[in-house]
């Protein structure tokens, strides 16, 4: 059995952990097998009442999620099948209270949002920011706040908290992602003001990234913190020195997805509510350690990042 192993003190920012309290390793193992023993939520009648009778006759919620991800989002336990992380979590809790079975799918980026599109998929629980631009085609139902981290070797002593202190540096990140579009406003305002220019490295995959930033062919890796701080609880070897929206200066929201106006999005923004009144949610995100993106309420349909 694979097991990874947590580092005794938990990180600046929240990670990833597949198990609840009561079936993590004594140690504080992540436990990345098959056999998750999820949280679980009782049903709501009132709530379940609001799912469209498609839906409710079918006796399925059928979510779409990256389960090829990265932990510990939606990514694939040590049979290399089930997919397990925050995301499933989420989706199950959902599911339980709106008294379906979760039929948990795995997909591709682009494939999540084509099916929800064609109503092959009810929804989409995968890390999906709101954006003004997708709310034309998409209603959402929002559950935890969208953080990038900035992650750094574990002796360097710096922090990253606003644009100056990122000039200079060697900085990797994905291209086409909100973080390099931050991290490039935040450079053109470092030139403007006579401050040296950031040196932008691009690579493949995570483990790419992570493989530079030990080697110090990169000074800082800008990415989803959820990604970062579960990498810096499982290697130990590096550190988390500052988060951001994943706005930028503006607040962003992940949320559960569908397809616009199918008459979802109420029972799940309910489900998640009641999740969130009963520690359910509190559970599911201490147990991947994602505490600080909490929420306090689920919305429908809030500010998106703006168009592009």
């Amino acid at each position: 059995m694979r097991k990874l192993v947590l580092a005794s003190v938990l990180l600046l920012a929240a990670c990833g952990t597949p198990e609840a309290a009561t079936t993590a390793a004594p140690s504080g193992g992540v436990n990345i097998t098959a056999d998750q023993h999820r949280v679980r939520a009782e049903q709501v009648a009132a709530i379940a009442a609001l799912v469209p009778p498609e839906v409710r006759n079918r006796g399925t919620l059928v979510v779409g999620t990256t389960g090829n991800g990265t932990p510990p989002l939606s990514f694939r336990a040590d049979d290399d099948k089930t997919v397990i992380g925050v995301e499933p979590d989420l989706a199950q809790l959902v599911a339980d209270v709106l008294g379906l079975k979760l039929d948990l799918r795995a997909s591709s980026w682009e494939n999540l949002f084509l099916s929800v599109d064609n109503r092959q998929f009810d929804a989409g629980f995968s890390n999906i920011t709101v954006t003004e631009e997708r709310k034309d085609k998409y209603d959402f139902a929002t559950y935890r706040k969208d953080t990038i981290a900035f992650e750094v070797r574990g002796e360097k002593t710096f922090e990253v908290r606003e644009p100056k202190d990122i000039a200079g540096l060697t900085v990797g990140v994905s291209a086409g992602t909100n973080q390099e579009q931050i991290l490039l406003r935040w450079d053109q305002q470092n030139k403007a003001a006579g401050l040296p220019a950031v040196k932008f490295q691009y690579y493949q995959a995570t483990s790419d990234y992570y493989l530079a930033l030990q080697s110090g062919r990169i000074d800082v890796y800008a990415g989803p913190n959820p990604t970062s701080a579960y990498h810096v609880a499982v290697e130990g070897k590096t550190k988390i020195v500052g988060t951001v929206s994943g706005g930028g200066t503006i607040p962003a929201d992940i949320a559960a997805m569908t397809k616009k106006d199918n008459g979802l999005v109420k029972p799940l923004r309910q489900a998640l509510d009641s999740v969130i009144r009963n520690g359910k949610y509190a559970e599911v995100l201490k147990r991947w350690n994602l505490t600080s993106e909490a929420l306090p309420t689920s919305e429908v349909n809030p500010q998106g990042l703006p168009r592009k």
